[in-house]
């Protein structure tokens, strides 16, 4: 009951993921992958607590690029990694997210906007989500584009 029932709650990608997460902490690999990832992990938390020393908020686009068609990375596991990337910092360092829909592209696919704030900072970031997502005005649907 188990097998099944674990396996059948997880897409490919997520279970991709967890085998990624699996591998890096088995032996011998877990000081040159996981190791290094919490040195990491520690100068990307101060990083942050630097910036909010000046900021309440920090805005960033949630993606470096405008959103794909649904399939479309598919077959292409590195290219949806890499839209991933501007997310990253803020999972990494546990500071809370939030990503608003702030317009669409020429194709008509959206564009997200990234809020972060301080560790336990959530009230301050949603009074901010909600007053920009308000002043963006933005209220059209994106096109729903198969690829």
């Amino acid at each position: 009951m188990m097998t099944k029932t674990r396996g059948a709650g997880f897409g490919a990608e997520v279970k991709r993921r967890i085998m990624l997460g699996t591998y890096a902490l088995s032996a011998g690999y877990y000081e040159a992958y996981y190791g290094q990832a919490q040195k990491v992990r520690t100068l990307i938390i101060r990083d942050y607590e630097a910036a909010f020393g000046s900021f309440d908020v920090l805005v960033s686009p949630t993606s470096p690029t405008t959103a794909f068609p649904i399939g479309a990375k598919v077959d292409d596991p590195l290219a949806m990694y890499l839209n991933d990337v501007f997310t990253i910092p803020a999972n990494l360092s546990g500071t809370p997210a939030i990503s608003i829909p702030s317009g669409v592209d020429g194709a008509g696919l959206p564009v997200g906007l990234q809020l972060t704030a301080p560790v336990l900072a959530e009230p301050t970031l949603l009074r901010v989500a909600n007053a920009l997502e308000a002043a963006l005005g933005f209220d059209a649907r994106p096109a729903l584009i198969a690829a």
